[in-house]
């Protein structure tokens, strides 16, 4: 049985000389270490604004749910205009409540989709609590108020911004 010869390397063996007017092979350098990389955990992390934004929203959507008790119960006592309503406008609030939820988790994940819907729901609930206020409820108007200023200057912040930036296409 022939046996296959040796895969020629370029690399003289250990125990033979090299073979006259071959030359030595080139050594090659070693790798230079890569430079330490930040942790994975601390690069996919949002900003900081990004975060409070989130919680604002997070607390916008307790509120839905809590108006959606109210709503509930003033439905159930017989408060509400007609029945069908007050069942409709607590499943509306319910609704939205969880949307905000929706839009908070976005938002925590850096999700460049939730930047324009959660400016219009601030801007609407600005509109609201300035309603709210017209209508003598400042315990209901005001925390509204900051909350959704505070929501709107977390998402304008540059940190936020870039956060929030698409990549570019490319062509």
């Amino acid at each position: 049985m022939a046996t296959r010869p040796a895969k020629a390397t370029g690399k003289p063996r250990p125990g033979r000389a090299q073979a006259p007017g071959k030359p030595a092979p080139a050594k090659v350098p070693a790798k230079a270490p890569a430079p330490a990389k930040a942790p994975a955990s601390a690069a996919a992390q949002p900003p900081r604004e990004l975060r409070l934004a989130a919680a604002g929203l997070a607390v916008e959507a307790v509120g839905m749910f809590v108006a959606a008790g109210f709503s509930a119960v003033s439905t159930a006592d017989g408060q509400s205009y007609q029945r069908a309503s007050g069942i409709a406008l607590t499943l509306i609030a319910v609704g939205t409540a969880v949307c905000f939820a929706l839009f908070a988790r976005g938002v925590a994940k850096a999700r460049p989709w939730t930047r324009t819907p959660v400016v219009m729901i601030q801007l609407a609930i600005g509109a609201w609590g300035i309603y709210l206020l017209k209508d003598h409820r400042p315990e209901w108007g005001v925390p509204m108020l900051l909350v959704a200023a505070g929501c709107l200057a977390a998402l304008f912040t540059p940190a936020s911004l870039r956060a929030l930036n698409r990549p570019p296409m490319r062509p």
